[in-house]
């Protein structure tokens, strides 16, 4: 049995936008899977993420991960023309899972996530969105890759009230939900289980979520003070001078 603490810390040197909370969050879902269940993971960058999940899910857990390491959406600030790069996280998540002695836990999808939803048929009982950041593919993201958890299976999705576009989605797909019953977040890492969900349900976890608008806002000031490289005013509010994540 795999050790948290010793697994986060092997990271250090993994390049990837994952707290030690967050972490810990996939590790507590992974870990209550069972044999025969599968985890998807949609956005593996070089594999900080995916290393956590396929060391903490039990024998016979699938993990499948996908990323196309087409130097897109790659990072903070970086939407198109990494390709070079990508092909360098490629080559990382590669060797990292390796170095981490779980590549044979993990199958790795090179593809778009829409392109690879005909390839993962059957139930995914924990699905981890950390796509593309945009409106239109996060929501798709959620909505599509979300028909394939079982009632009682977790969806966590990465920068929630951080990224304009990922909280967008958010809102157009789980704020009213009958689906989804929002449970926490660590940093901006969220956390919801598949309903179905009475009326009381549903309003309770729209006012949880509404609750974490504030949070979003800084986020955003943060973002901009960054971004006009304002860094010590940033921090001078709040900020650990770092893009939040």
């Amino acid at each position: 049995m795999a050790d948290f603490e010793g697994v986060f810390a092997s990271l250090a040197d993994v390049n990837g936008w994952m707290t030690k909370d967050q972490a810990r969050r996939l590790w507590d879902r992974a870990g209550e899977l069972h044999s025969s269940q599968r985890i998807v993971e949609i956005g593996s960058f070089q594999g900080r993420s995916t290393v956590v999940l396929a060391s903490a899910a039990p024998s016979g857990v699938e993990v499948v991960a996908i990323d196309p390491h087409g130097g897109n959406d790659r990072g903070p600030q970086e939407i198109s023309g990494y390709e070079a790069e990508a092909e360098d996280d490629n080559k990382k998540f590669n060797a990292n899972l390796e170095a981490a002695g779980v590549r044979d836990r993990v199958t790795h999808l090179r593809k778009f996530s829409d392109a690879a939803l005909g390839d993962v048929t059957g139930p995914v009982d924990l699905l981890y969105v950390d796509g593309a950041h945009r409106f239109v593919p996060a929501t798709k993201d959620i909505r599509q890759w979300g028909e394939k958890v079982p009632t009682g299976g977790h969806l966590l999705v990465h920068d929630s009230f951080s990224s304009i576009g990922v909280t967008l989605a958010l809102t157009v797909t789980t704020f009213w939900s009958r689906t989804w019953t929002y449970e926490g977040r660590s940093q901006s890492m969220t956390q919801f289980v598949k309903g179905p969900v009475d009326r009381s349900t549903q309003v309770r976890s729209l006012l949880r979520q509404v609750a974490q608008l504030p949070y979003f806002a800084r986020n955003l000031l943060y973002k901009v003070l960054l971004t006009l490289k304002l860094k010590n005013v940033a921090k001078v509010l709040g900020s650990t001078g770092e893009w939040p994540y």
